[in-house]
């Protein structure tokens, strides 16, 4: 059997659009717009442009538990990013979002409107602008600040190298699959110490930490993302398990994943939101 030639890396990077991988047709190594095409803009105060991926449903989430709270000026109208189809490049979608990343936020009550993108960012944005799911003493706003951030650097790690080495790489090698596994159960061996003795990431109180967090870890321990569960022994990290059950008990969570999902069974689907009707 032949023996594969070793790769030597070139002294100047060049783009190899045959690079292979479920993505391979969108990612590419440079930045804008690849066509142009306005975004449609709806009735309400906020416009977001999204898909249900993680970093999608920790907006949605928010902004439907903004809703379950009464702030009426968080009506919202989500429209579907479809990624796969390079949607992200569009010249209205590039101009609110010039990383070319889901979510993005515009805020058309200020004036300018507003936007906003990184999801983080838009928790953040979100929490301040209705004075909510953020804590209000200095010290334990920073333990908010901190999980958040936490989730934002750590996210990488399980989206963009675990799962894309394991599930979505044309070959599968052992070695960065070991790197980036080895990296997302020290990950979650952080969240189920630090859930041991707390209701919430930042104790009793629910805030856009858990939000986020949950998007990238409930997801990951309750449903079987990248097809790893088994693989990753989630259900090892029981106090990950429980916590994340507590959230997906919430009416707004469990509404929060559907919008701007395009796939699944049809009664978990809602490509576009536009009114609270629409989960009826």
């Amino acid at each position: 059997m032949a023996r594969k030639q070793k790769y030597v890396p070139a002294k100047v990077w060049k783009w190899d659009m045959e690079s292979g991988g479920r993505f391979a047709a969108i990612n590419r190594p440079v930045a804008g717009a690849t066509h142009r095409k306005k975004l449609p803009v709806g009735k309400h105060p906020l416009q977001l442009y999204s898909l249900a991926t993680p970093n999608g449903v920790k907006v949605t989430v928010m902004l439907e538990e903004l809703l379950e709270l009464g702030k009426k000026g968080a009506e919202y109208d989500a429209y579907l990013i479809n990624i796969g189809d390079g949607e992200q490049f569009g010249s209205g979608f590039v101009a609110i979002n010039p990383n070319s990343k889901i979510p993005a936020l515009l805020d058309t009550s200020t004036n300018p409107p507003t936007r906003v993108f990184e999801s983080g960012a838009i928790l953040l944005y979100l929490a301040e602008k209705f004075n909510a799911f953020i804590p209000k003493k200095l010290s334990e706003r920073a333990e908010c600040y901190s999980w958040l951030m936490w989730q934002m650097g750590s996210a990488p790690f399980l989206g963009g190298g675990f799962g894309h080495f394991y599930a979505y790489a044309p070959e599968k090698f052992q070695y960065p699959i070991d790197r980036y596994a080895m990296e997302v159960k020290r990950q979650l061996d952080v969240l189920n110490r630090h859930l041991a003795k707390r209701k919430y990431l930042c104790g009793e109180d629910y805030t856009i930490a858990d939000m986020a967090v949950y998007a990238w870890y409930g997801a990951l321990v309750l449903h079987n993302i990248y097809d790893a569960a088994e693989f990753l022994d989630v259900a090892s990290y029981k106090n990950v398990i429980r916590w994340a059950r507590r959230l997906e008990k919430r009416p707004a969570v469990q509404r929060g994943r559907r919008v701007n999902k395009a796939w699944g069974p049809e009664e978990e689907r809602m490509p576009e939101r536009h009114s609270a009707s629409d989960f009826d």
